[in-house]
């Protein structure tokens, strides 16, 4: 069940070095853009662009709505970098390398982690188009020791035995949901509960009842273990989910889900999706090298 593969500390260094210098910024927050979301990374202003296949140590995209591109920019006064396309399990990646970029942005000075995700929706008050800003996790494959920290620990990233209650900042939660009803889309958001499932198949009708059971709110195949890593190196985290489908838990439901489906509902809400993740990174303030929100 274990990866016998190991990445030293040293692989991630000399990919953030070979990112310095090639690019004057030097990042404050980093953003994960989940499928169909890539459009976030269109907002920054003076940007370096790469292909992931252009960066040492970097694995590559090979999923629909994954561009396979890293953006550097400036955003509301704030110096970013952004993921156009993530890694998955379900693409052959060992965990290690769906998790290497968190890791690679901390050694470029990253302080706030922002991911966002496709997810489908299992509870009744989440419908299409819906956003859902994440306040905590299931991380399914790793409570089967599929973990990106198993294996000897890196001190120099984090301890051994990190904590993942609070992984998801409150602080920014809360900020996030000011915007939402200063932006005149608070209907369309709400707290919830994502749990990760390897994928790449969609569940099950019994998977569905099961993860719905267990309080569930909305479920993917991705997310948990970049914040798994993230909150293992110190990072801050905030997470978003735009609900793509309703998850079929019912044997009368004809209804199906299909990747392209996905894709539109994610350009259906992308402006508004934007607009939430832009103002919230205008928002955060630096002390002491730290990001912190504004006081609500």
């Amino acid at each position: 069940m274990h990866s016998k593969e190991q990445i030293s500390h040293d692989e991630y260094q000399k990919t953030a070095d070979w990112l310095m210098s090639q690019t004057k910024h030097r990042p404050q927050v980093a953003i994960i853009c989940g499928s169909g979301l890539g459009m976030l990374a269109d907002t920054l202003k003076c940007q370096d662009i790469f292909e992931y296949s252009d960066i040492p140590g970097f694995p590559q995209s090979t999923v629909q709505g994954h561009a396979g591109r890293l953006v550097f920019g400036e955003l509301k006064g704030k110096t970013c970098v952004c993921m156009q396309g993530r890694f998955h399990m379900y693409e052959g990646h060992s965990l290690l390398k769906t998790t290497f970029p968190v890791r690679v942005f901390k050694l470029l000075g990253v302080e706030t982690l922002i991911v966002t995700n496709a997810a489908g929706s299992l509870a009744d008050g989440l419908k299409p188009g819906d956003i859902m800003i994440i306040k905590d996790h299931v991380n399914f494959p790793g409570l089967v020791g599929l973990n990106p920290l198993s294996g000897p620990n890196d001190d120099k990233f984090g301890p051994r035995f990190p904590a993942m209650s609070g992984c998801y900042d409150k602080g920014l939660r809360c900020q996030a949901m000011e915007i939402a009803k200063e932006l005149g889309v608070s209907g369309l958001m709400q707290e919830g509960v994502y749990a990760m499932v390897g994928g790449p198949n969609f569940e099950s009708i019994a998977e569905a009842q099961l993860l719905h059971r267990l309080g569930v709110d909305a479920v993917g195949m991705s997310t948990a273990p970049e914040v798994v890593v993230a909150t293992h190196c110190g990072l801050r985290v905030f997470g978003l989910s735009l609900i793509t489908n309703k998850v079929v838990k019912s044997y009368e439901d004809s209804d199906s889900v299909n990747h392209e489906g996905v894709l539109e509902v994610g350009r259906l809400r992308s402006s508004t999706v934007q607009q939430l993740v832009t103002e919230l990174i205008g928002k955060m303030e630096i002390n002491n090298n730290n990001m912190i929100p504004n006081a609500v």
